[in-house]
């Protein structure tokens, strides 16, 4: 028997942004909690907007899921001949920003359904990830 798992892939244009530390204040006597990064809200709202419109109206993903990304980074002039993106932000930081996102986008119901994930960062021409999302159950 073949069994036909539902597979989302796309790629989100943009600056990929990590997921930063959360920065507590207190503001008219309520406690508030915000991201330190500015752009990883915006840069979440391109994964979840692109990855909507990938699910074209599909329901979210049920089950396990496996997530592979590769997020790509314009390649300074200082490392012409190197492949791997070596600095900052961290790998995980990136993911964690994405899989909120992925949930934003309706590509699943939570994150914790990730069993499997392979992340990687790259030198390339255009910024942005490149997200493939498998059920695998």
């Amino acid at each position: 028997m073949i069994v036909i798992r539902p597979v989302i892939q796309f790629f989100a244009e943009g600056e990929p942004a990590p997921k930063g530390s959360m920065k507590g204040f207190v503001s008219k006597g309520r406690a508030m909690l915000t991201n330190d990064n500015a752009a990883t809200k915006p840069w979440q709202l391109i994964v979840a907007w692109t990855a909507r419109k990938a699910m074209a109206g599909r329901l979210p993903l049920k089950g396990a899921v496996r997530v592979e990304v590769t997020f790509q980074f314009i390649r300074p002039k200082s490392a012409s001949k190197r492949v791997h993106h070596t600095v900052k932000p961290d790998v995980d930081k990136l993911t964690r920003a994405l899989y909120d996102a992925l949930k934003q986008g309706g590509v699943y119901k939570d994150d914790a359904q990730v069993v499997v994930n392979q992340s990687r960062k790259l030198y390339a021409d255009k910024a942005g990830a490149f997200v493939i999302v498998e059920a695998i159950e």
